[in-house]
């Protein structure tokens, strides 16, 4: 039954239900000024997932009453901050940009600072964190449990779900993100003057799909994260920083292994 906080009974009713809440909730004590959507953006998470915790048909709160922000079994989030993208929250913790579009119901890669988006499918109570273990271990089926980032282990374990993806042959030219007419941010939100390190390629999406983890024979593993006009069929462009080491790369023909 939905509680309008209109009323005396409907302050006792809430004071009711929170005693009857499990330990693991995180609970905390409406204060004079306090919003929903400033308790939102505190404690990470949504409006919407207060107001279901608390049973609320409003966005009206009274002081001194107590709410329910946060359960351990919720799905887990994260508050998007300036100069975030789908690409580098995809990198840091540990998930594909295609997961994040389809648990926060996304149309495009845009997303905008104090942002909460979902980091698991409803349902599942393992934090960012917890999930890259996880990942660790099934990717890993060989002999060694090693991140994926750094050792060449590791790209032996890659290597095994690549037999699940597919290897093409493409032309690979190099581009920078300081050129004349270029924005320096990619198709996907990468802003590759602010991230120079990053391993990007533009690809045509019909052919490699944006987002997903490749390995460019002679650059390294990447993401494609980026397009270009003239970047059609087997074709890719690799980021390079400097001008100079992108001339130098010219033009290629090489393998992409798509991992994902």
């Amino acid at each position: 039954m939905k509680k309008t906080l209109l009323s005396f009974v409907a302050v006792a009713s809430i004071t009711v239900a929170m005693s009857g809440q499990k330990t693991s909730a995180q609970e905390i004590k409406v204060q004079k000024g306090d919003t929903l959507w400033g308790i939102s953006q505190k404690y990470d998470t949504s409006v919407e997932n207060i107001k279901r915790l608390n049973d609320l048909d409003s966005d009206t709160i009274i002081e001194n009453t107590r709410l329910v922000v946060k359960k351990e079994a919720d799905t887990p989030t994260y508050k998007v901050k300036k100069g975030d993208s789908l690409w580098k929250i995809s990198n840091t913790k540990n998930v594909s940009i295609n997961e994040l579009r389809s648990w926060n119901q996304l149309k495009s890669d845009v997303i905008h600072p104090g942002q909460v988006l979902k980091l698991a499918g409803d349902g599942q109570a393992a934090s960012a964190n917890t999930a890259q273990p996880a990942k660790a271990k099934q990717t890993n089926q060989t002999t060694q449990t090693t991140t994926k980032k750094t050792t060449p282990v590791q790209k032996t374990s890659t290597t095994k779900k690549e037999n699940t993806g597919k290897t093409i042959t493409v032309s690979a030219t190099a581009y920078t993100a300081n050129c004349n007419g270029c924005s320096g941010t990619t198709a996907t939100g990468v802003n590759l003057k602010a991230n120079p390190d990053a391993k990007v390629i533009a690809v045509d999406p019909s052919v490699i799909p944006l987002g997903s983890k490749v390995y460019v024979e002679g650059y390294g593993y990447a993401t494609a994260a980026d397009t270009g006009g003239a970047i059609k069929g087997n074709k890719i462009d690799v980021f390079i920083p400097s001008h100079d080491q992108a001339m130098q790369w010219g033009r290629k023909t090489v393998e992409v292994q798509v991992l994902n």
